[in-house]
């Protein structure tokens, strides 16, 4: 699978967020869109990724951006996540895998010795006309919005 890089256009998608709503690409037509990827909800490093963003919000906003944050959890994994931690973007319950396959960030992963598939932690900065600007793949999860801004 091929993982999309800066310069590539991003192909159009849909997925469920954490309520249920569709939410499209073609939504944020127009506006610069930030794509960050996690392997799963309520765990330490996704936690300490998305809480960045969420205590950065203001300033990723004053900047134009909109966000959407993706893993594979069921739409209730999310609600509970986005709840416990109170964030103002929309995380999308991509259980399918549609966004996750349109990114290019499934594949084989190293943990504790061990090899698994799973979600790679990425970041996709989008432009206002729906071409990715800027990758992020060495993700600093305490430190994410300041690679954003960067």
């Amino acid at each position: 699978m091929k993982t999309l890089k800066a310069g590539d256009k991003v192909p159009e998608f849909s997925a469920r967020d954490q309520d249920g709503n569709t939410i499209k690409l073609s939504d944020y037509k127009g506006r610069k869109l930030i794509v960050f990827f996690y392997p799963k909800a309520n765990t330490p490093g996704c936690t300490a990724e998305a809480c960045n963003l969420r205590d950065n919000y203001k300033e990723l906003k004053a900047q134009g951006y909109e966000l959407l944050g993706v893993s594979a959890d069921s739409e209730k994994k999310q609600t509970n996540f986005r709840n416990k931690f109170k964030f103002p973007f929309p995380l999308l319950a991509d259980e399918d895998h549609t966004v996750i396959n349109t990114f290019g960030v499934w594949g084989p992963k190293k943990f504790m010795g061990r090899e698994y598939d799973g979600i790679h932690r990425m970041t996709f900065i989008i432009d206002e006309t729906g071409t990715i600007s800027k990758v992020i793949e060495k993700v600093k999860t305490k430190d994410h919005a300041a690679q954003i801004l960067d």
